[in-house]
């Protein structure tokens, strides 16, 4: 599906301005219909006789975990899963119509949504059909005090070395890390806040990361910063949006002080078509959204930090506005004593010159050669 929707994207980026605005109509909606039927040739292929068998295994798999706050929500996800895989065998195996004919798209235009949410969480029920994996014993108790006592030791000498993280079947946090230690390091899993003062601990050390994949809890699928989001194949419509480059452009081949206030009053421009200020303050915004969704410590440090940043670059951008908008009343006009300098080019030989002649090749060189 990630390939088909990158050669739809590749289809629909000739579609649009240099600005993102569609102006190719037909050939994007004959893109999409392109897109739709390759979605629903490769279920067919690889879903429509499995499907179910998946969702049945991925109920079974979740029947298995611990009670958790999120298991419910997984339950409605397969759910909703199962309702999308009938609508897609219906639209298989009952063609509204020819290709060409009025039903045809407006099936296309329902299975849709449907290809979209399976494209993107298929995986989960994927993941929770594969829940059979068995972890092994962790450490004892005795143990457990032992390592978390050198772990956090080698915290406070910044020679612990996260690798990756997880989330378990039970809801903890697993973290796997380097123990440094005597020019040595070893494998170890941690469940907990890595970045909290205590609530941590070690509950088993390694050979080498593959050993701790098999001996650990499989990791279950990750959440999502906004459960109501669009698809990833399914977004809306690009707004129009000036290139900074074009805006600098803009500015070195001005002459008057109000060709440049309007470049940095598109660039500070808020609302639908804002301005790239504006779209770089709504990404610290969204970015420090999910550094607190993180709900780590870490997490809620950086969240924090990244709110600051957006906070700076809105007051910035007003400035930014402010300042075009004094820049433009001064009606100024570059001096004529700021005149462009001449291109660069070497002369031309006449047409009639003879071409110089090579310099004869000392007898050294000759000999050399």
């Amino acid at each position: 599906m990630a390939v088909i929707d990158r050669e739809t994207e590749t289809a629909l980026d000739a579609t649009r301005d240099r600005y993102g605005r569609t102006v190719h109509h037909d050939a994007a909606t004959a893109a999409r219909t392109r897109r739709t039927q390759a979605a629903l040739a490769t279920y067919a292929i690889h879903l429509a006789e499995h499907g179910q068998q998946l969702l049945t295994a991925a109920r079974s798999g979740l029947d298995r975990l611990p009670p958790a706050p999120h298991t419910e929500a997984w339950r409605d996800l397969l759910d909703a899963l199962a309702t999308s895989h009938t609508e897609i065998t219906r639209a298989l195996t009952h063609p509204a119509g020819p290709v060409g004919s009025a039903e045809h798209p407006q099936q296309h235009a329902a299975v849709w949504p449907h290809l979209a949410f399976w494209a993107d969480y298929g995986s989960i029920a994927a993941d929770l059909a594969d829940q059979h994996h068995h972890p092994n014993p962790e450490l004892s108790a005795e143990d457990k005090r032992l390592w978390t006592d050198l772990a956090r030791a080698a915290r406070r000498r910044s020679e612990l070395e996260p690798i990756e993280s997880w989330y378990a079947a039970d809801g903890r946090l697993i973290t796997l890390a380097y123990l440094v230690q005597d020019d040595t390091s070893t494998v170890i899993a941690l469940a907990g806040d890595l970045d909290a003062a205590a609530g941590w601990e070690v509950i088993g050390h390694y050979d080498d990361e593959l050993a701790a994949g098999r001996a650990l809890p499989r990791a279950v699928p990750p959440g999502v910063l906004r459960p109501d989001a669009p698809s990833r194949f399914n977004r809306p419509e690009p707004t129009p949006e000036r290139p900074v480059q074009e805006l600098l452009q803009e500015v070195i081949e001005a002459r008057t002080a109000g060709e440049v206030s309007e470049a940095l009053l598109t660039a500070a421009q808020p609302g639908y078509e804002a301005g790239p200020l504006v779209r770089l303050e709504r990404l610290l915004d969204t970015a420090a959204r999910f550094s607190y969704a993180l709900d780590t410590v870490r997490g809620q440090q950086i969240g924090a930090r990244l709110a600051a940043l957006g906070r700076q670059l809105a007051f910035l951008t007003q400035e930014v506005h402010d300042a075009a908008e004094d820049l433009g009343a001064t009606v100024g006009v570059l001096p004529p004593h700021r005149t462009p300098a001449p291109p660069r080019t070497r002369p031309r030989p006449a047409v009639s010159t003879t071409p110089p002649t090579q310099p004869a090749r000392s007898t050294a060189a000759i000999r050399r050669a």
